[in-house]
């Protein structure tokens, strides 16, 4: 009996030090970005003139719309069209153009919703700015208006990804006579680091954006629409409900917004098939004071303190927000929730089919018509 109750405590200690690794693991994970891009995709078979492509059939690759695909380790970009055909295991996309890279001989690859590689492909005017920052000047793009006025939009990037996931918004603003400013921020790739090189999942990064409100208004802002895309949305709420320069913000759009970090976390360790001792513990150590020994966070995140849901009551500028049901990464849930809890100030658009910030990719009038219905109303 001793030496059967010895070898299940043994075996119940392993099993908690592997809990405790993985946990570890996966709190590093989540506020550590991420420089290599998983390629997910399958590229099974490609046209001898590039005109379509082949995929493995998914989720993603089977959506309608178009879209940006990185392939072959990142040293090849094409954008995708319509879905010509499809099978049980396959589907065959009409290849738009092929920007750079040897498209031929790809294997693999991922999808994106960036569809703009560059400022310049958006005819809009633009020129390239530096915000200052916390920890030094933070690039970004500044496409004015056609004409002199007092309305700026600010535009946020989410997580793992650079400021070209923004230039899909920046015509419906153009048209509706605002100045766009496509910031950075610290950890993401153009912005300076921060002393940690971590993220604070919009505790943190929120700093960047009051910057970039300041530089607007120094140019001339008085009126400031803030749009956040995925962590985006974490990072402009926190602005918004936190900034000096609040009375400026005339509105909030949100793209496949992270509300809630608790529910999205947890979604995404679903996906992952996670335990949920893990899930926990995971959540534990970016929040714990002592976690940044293990996560290299200088400070936790707070994530009760990431919590809109929660904190809807000291939102007070009317808000769009566009969420999918098929997001696929973060939840809508939170997003739906947000706007019952604040139907006098949100007005909620919600999609299906479209996968995580893939909006615009899948419907792109609904969702263009969607933003220039609402600044038309701001206006009003």
């Amino acid at each position: 009996m001793l030496a059967i109750g010895a070898t299940s405590l043994a075996a119940a200690g392993a099993t908690l030090i592997s809990a405790a690794v993985a946990s570890a693991a996966i709190a590093r994970k989540v506020v550590t970005p991420d420089r290599r891009k998983r390629q997910d995709l399958r590229i099974l078979q490609v046209a001898h003139d590039c005109s379509s492509v082949t995929l493995a059939r998914s989720l993603d690759a089977s959506v309608p719309g178009r879209y940006g695909m990185f392939f072959s380790d990142e040293s090849g970009y094409a954008r995708l069209g319509a879905v010509l055909s499809e099978g049980a295991d396959h589907v065959v996309r009409a290849v738009d153009r092929v920007a750079y890279g040897d498209l031929r001989t790809a294997v693999r690859g991922r999808l994106s919703g960036w569809y703009f590689l560059s400022p310049e492909e958006v005819g809009v005017p633009v020129e390239s700015v530096s915000i200052p920052a916390e920890g030094g000047d933070a690039p970004a793009w500044l496409f004015p208006a056609a004409e002199a006025n007092a309305c700026w939009a600010i535009h946020v990037h989410g997580r793992g990804v650079r400021r070209q996931e923004c230039l899909r918004a920046i015509p419906v603003f153009h048209r509706a006579g605002y100045h766009s400013l496509v910031v950075s921020y610290r950890n993401d790739g153009d912005a300076p680091e921060s002393p940690d090189g971590r993220y604070g999942l919009g505790s943190t990064e929120w700093h960047d954006v009051e910057a970039a409100i300041e530089y607007a208004i120094e140019h001339g802002a008085a009126s400031i629409v803030l749009m956040g895309w995925s962590m985006g949305g974490a990072i402009v709420l926190q602005a918004a409900s936190r900034s000096e320069h609040a009375g400026a913000i005339a509105g909030i759009v949100l793209d496949s917004p992270v509300v809630d970090w608790i529910p999205t976390l947890i979604y995404q360790a679903g996906a992952m098939r996670l335990p949920d001792a893990v899930t926990r513990g995971a959540l534990h150590l970016i929040d714990a004071p002592w976690g940044g020994r293990i996560t290299g966070q200088s400070a936790p995140v707070g994530l009760a303190g990431l919590d809109f849901v929660a904190r809807a009551d000291e939102l007070s500028r009317p808000l769009l927000l566009m969420h999918s049901d098929d997001d696929g990464y973060v939840p809508p849930d939170a997003s739906r929730e947000l706007a019952e809890r604040r139907p006098d100030i949100v007005t909620f658009v919600p999609f299906k089919v479209a996968r995580h910030t893939k909006l615009w990719n899948y419907d792109e009038p609904r969702w263009t018509n969607a933003i220039t219905d609402w600044l038309e109303r701001l206006g009003e």
